[in-house]
């Protein structure tokens, strides 16, 4: 770190006798620092960067969609921390002051691996760290990895804070439990999914857990980016309460205002098969909280020893009362109900046109054919269009299965629909008044789409 950074840093984090209590931040900050956060789209890296943002410092966000977070000020960079080398991190790291690492992955699927995040491209980002004189280095991990690690997640998690120990560095590591707050995203979601639902699936063998919340995890952030903090140690972050898992989904369904679930105990081979179906999924693009790495990892449980960050006064708060404080408003339940539809959607969508596409080249060729000779088309032109037509549905109904491709796949679907309906009133108008409603049920159609756009981002 330059001396002028060091003074900046000093200045800002360095007194404590003027701490906000609420914040871990200094009430009289004299200068702003430049802090990157990688991983600055997620969850805890979203949240971190607000609050550094909101408290007078230069947040430089990095992500490797490089998307804005609409922070001022903010300087949203598009960066993979898998893929990035020591030099290609030099000029995003020219004027920081102090690094929060927040990137991390559950699974390994075609497009992502564990040990390129976890580790080896963590490695290049400490090189790069080390050369450029940065000092301070926030390092987010997950709980219990220095205990147990069941899964590719939890030994890569290992080997990074392993590299991070070994690096001449002023470095802490953070191990959160599972992570509650107002945004939800992966097994925060799938929580508030579960519990809309009319029974609860319980699978079997889970651990326990003691679920932190957001907020407490940012104020441990911003705590250790104070040059006065302690270094080269490693915290478990953990709520107080201890729950099962089916007791954390209890405790959101009566947060949410809906009678008590009736758990049903899903046999091994259901659980199995569930799990199983979110690695396809991850093959597909689309993230799934249900996998066999979470499988692996819930049957350890999530847990920590919250003392050692207490003794620092940073005391993770009950989650039952940070839920009560803020009544479940009906967005909560739109999105609670909404998360467990929204896989069914996208498979009933996928389904519906690759089908349509098959049936019109099989039983249904003959009804098409003779839908087109009705309106005047030569037995030729027919053909074509026919087979155009059902080619065309099932390679839309495959866009919309395969996750990078889906939003493309959606507005073509919407088009195509459009087309039908032009196509069918111009041709064959008395479809119109077919009591099965063939040119009715478009409309209905469209908006599902629509629908389904809407909800297609996961955060």
């Amino acid at each position: 770190m330059s001396g002028d950074a060091s003074q900046r840093w000093r200045g800002a984090f360095g007194s404590a006798r003027n701490q906000c209590p609420e914040v871990g931040l200094s009430a009289l900050e004299v200068s702003q620092l430049r802090v990157l956060v990688i991983g600055a789209t997620g969850l805890i890296g979203s949240a971190v960067a607000a609050h550094l943002a909101a408290h007078g410092h230069m947040v430089v966000a990095a992500s490797r969609s490089g998307r804005s977070l609409g922070l001022t000020p903010s300087e949203p960079i598009a960066i993979d921390l898998a893929t990035a080398n020591a030099g290609q991190w030099r000029p995003v790291l020219d004027g920081i002051d102090a690094v929060v690492n927040c990137a991390g992955i559950l699974q390994d699927s075609p497009a992502e691996s564990t040990q390129d995040v976890h580790v080896n491209g963590l490695s290049e980002l400490l090189k790069a760290c080390q050369s450029a004189g940065i000092r301070r280095f926030v390092h987010l991990s997950a709980a219990g990895v220095h205990r147990d690690t069941p899964s590719a997640f939890s030994q890569t998690k290992l080997r990074g804070e392993q590299l991070i120990q070994q690096h001449d560095l002023d470095w802490i590591i953070l191990r959160p439990s599972v992570v509650i707050g107002p945004a939800a995203y992966g097994g925060s979601a799938l929580v508030r999914g579960l519990a809309s639902l009319p029974v609860l699936p319980v699978m079997p063998n889970t651990g326990a857990l003691q679920p932190v919340h957001l907020s407490d995890v940012v104020l441990a952030v911003a705590f250790f980016l104070r040059s006065d903090a302690p270094s080269r140690q490693a915290y478990d972050l953990a709520g107080p309460e201890t729950f099962s898992f089916h007791g954390l989904v209890q405790l959101f369904r009566k947060w949410l205002r809906w009678p008590r679930q009736k758990p049903l105990r899903l046999p091994a081979i259901m659980a199995t098969a569930t799990y199983s179906a979110g690695d396809w999924l991850a093959y597909l693009g689309w993230q799934s909280p249900i996998s066999t790495t979470a499988r692996k990892e819930i049957v350890r449980g999530a847990v920590g020893d919250s003392e050692p960050l207490a003794k620092l006064g940073l005391r993770p708060r009950s989650l039952a009362a940070e839920l009560s404080r803020q009544p479940a408003s009906v967005q909560e339940r739109w999105f609670a109900a909404m998360y467990v539809i929204k896989p069914a959607l996208f498979i009933v969508v996928a389904l519906f046109w690759i089908l349509t596409g098959v049936i019109a080249l099989g039983p249904g060729w003959h009804y098409g054919m003779g839908l087109m000779a009705e309106g005047g088309v030569t037995e030729e032109i027919a053909a074509l269009t026919v087979v155009a037509g059902a080619a065309a549905d099932i390679i839309i109904g495959l866009m919309i299965a395969y996750r990078p491709t889906a939003r493309y796949g959606l507005w073509a679907a919407i088009l195509i629909a459009l087309a039908y309906a032009i196509i069918g009133t111009i041709l064959v108008p008395r479809l119109w008044a077919d009591p099965l409603g063939p040119m009715l049920k478009i409309w209905p159609v469209i908006m599902l789409h629509l629908v389904a756009l809407a909800i297609l981002e996961d955060r």
